[in-house]
């Protein structure tokens, strides 16, 4: 007896590269003759593309796993991605679930999954290697998670040869690889046929192009996709600080086509915890390349990912990282609650921060954001701003990372000039005629 997969729906979990990573999984699958399902519901094979950055993910994932197979028990449930590629043996043994696919053999899965397999029962079938032994490169170009179709997100790198004591991540995507340069180029010149903006990412960005014998560097490679291509906007995402070298920071405050936005993690401004977190910088390092990029661009986007509640973080430590904060001209900040993460050495120091003092630091952080953000949109009224309308009705988002409300109707998807008529709660509005 056959057992047909014709449809498949591909759910991914976490951040930008798994979004990138379900992309090209689709694509692989459509290429094998599968289609696309609207709903899980209609899935003969449902993949679930997972992320493992924290415990909570690691739950939502197994939650997701017996809701799938109890209101839709004859799909067949692949898990991929890195819970996948951490805990294969402990995914494998949940009800449902076919296949787990770690991330040394994602690229397989199309293969893995025939048209037809047998009906016979079979259980948890595990293909996880060596991660670090994985040299290729899958993504494909995504549309924003949050459900904006015309800022598509473009993976470049993947992997990350660093160790900060908090990530699981270098463990279960392996080395840093980049996408060969051509084929980014080939990507962004078709996007940029469809879209104005295109948002480069990858899990440790700034590292594109750092592989032995490699002869160019991230910069190198944004001047190639300006002179090669016609995209009208670039936008950096995350880049490591020490990865936002004078060459990178001087080439975007000089092209009007790349996003004025510098969004660099920062975890901590006191340095006994960032030396704690096996971080590769100092808080003065840190600040020298902030006060560089506000000194090329005074009207740029600035922006970095904290964490409070790091194991022994003390009061006076978090107060010399907020005091250290408060001086920087941050214009937004990502403010995370530190969370244990089983298999990491922070996981294990004995000196945890209790759960409510984690909480009421992060309320500190996200006021202190608040009001820098508050600031920064205010001086920005009476501007003109160059932005990219969206396809959420009524708004755009400005290049130094503001929305906008419009006062008039806009197409979708154009880059416009916008004069700026005052602040609303979370953004700016557009004056009126």
């Amino acid at each position: 007896m056959k057992h047909t997969v014709g449809k498949f729906f591909v759910q991914n979990f976490g951040c930008r590269a798994t979004q990138a990573d379900g992309a090209a999984l689709e694509s692989l699958l459509a290429a094998k003759g599968l289609a696309p399902a609207q709903e899980r519901s209609d899935a003969d094979l449902v993949v679930l593309n997972t992320c493992t950055v924290t415990s909570a993910a690691d739950d939502d994932v197994r939650q997701t796993i017996r809701r799938v197979h109890r209101e839709n028990p004859a799909a067949r449930i692949l898990v991929t991605g890195c819970y996948a590629q951490r805990a294969p043996q402990e995914l494998a043994a949940l009800s449902g679930v076919s296949w787990v696919v770690g991330n040394s053999h994602k690229t397989q899965i199309a293969d893995l999954v025939s048209l037809e397999t047998t009906a016979a029962p079979y259980h948890g079938n595990i293909h996880v290697g060596d991660i670090f032994a994985q040299h290729d490169f899958l993504a494909a170009p995504v549309e924003d998670a949050a459900g904006d179709r015309t800022r598509p997100n473009l993976k470049i790198q993947d992997g990350c040869n660093n160790r900060c004591s908090f990530c699981i991540i270098p463990f279960v995507r392996g080395r840093s690889r980049s996408a060969p340069p051509q084929r980014v180029v080939e990507q962004v010149r078709s996007l940029a046929a469809r879209y104005r903006e295109i948002v480069l990412s990858g899990i440790n960005l700034g590292r594109w192009g750092r592989e032995a014998g490699s002869p160019l560097r991230l910069p190198d490679l944004v001047r190639l996709l300006l002179a090669e291509t016609g995209v009208e906007r670039l936008r950096l995402s995350s880049v490591e600080p020490m990865d936002f070298s004078d060459d990178l920071l001087e080439l975007m405050a000089s092209s009007p086509r790349i996003a004025p936005h510098v969004h660099a993690p920062l975890q901590t401004g006191c340095d006994r915890i960032l030396r704690r977190m096996h971080r590769k910088y100092r808080p003065r390092h840190y600040a020298g390349r902030v006060e560089k990029a506000r000194a090329l661009m005074p009207d740029a986007a600035i922006g970095a990912d904290v964490m409070v509640g790091f194991p022994g973080e003390t009061a006076a430590d978090f107060e010399e990282s907020r005091s250290f904060i408060a001086g920087l001209p941050f214009t937004y900040l990502h403010v995370f609650t530190y969370s244990e993460r089983p298999g990491t050495p922070a996981a294990a120091c004995p000196d945890q921060v209790p759960i409510p003092v984690r909480k009421e630091r992060n309320r500190v952080l996200r006021e202190l954001a608040a009001a820098k953000n508050r600031a920064f949109r205010e001086r920005m009224v009476g501007r003109t701003l160059s932005a990219v309308t969206l396809h959420e009705p009524g708004a755009a988002l400005t290049g130094n990372y503001l929305k906008v409300e419009l006062a008039r109707a806009h197409e979708p998807n154009v880059i416009v000039d916008l004069g700026i008529g005052g602040v609303t709660a979370g953004g700016l509005r557009e004056a009126s005629l």
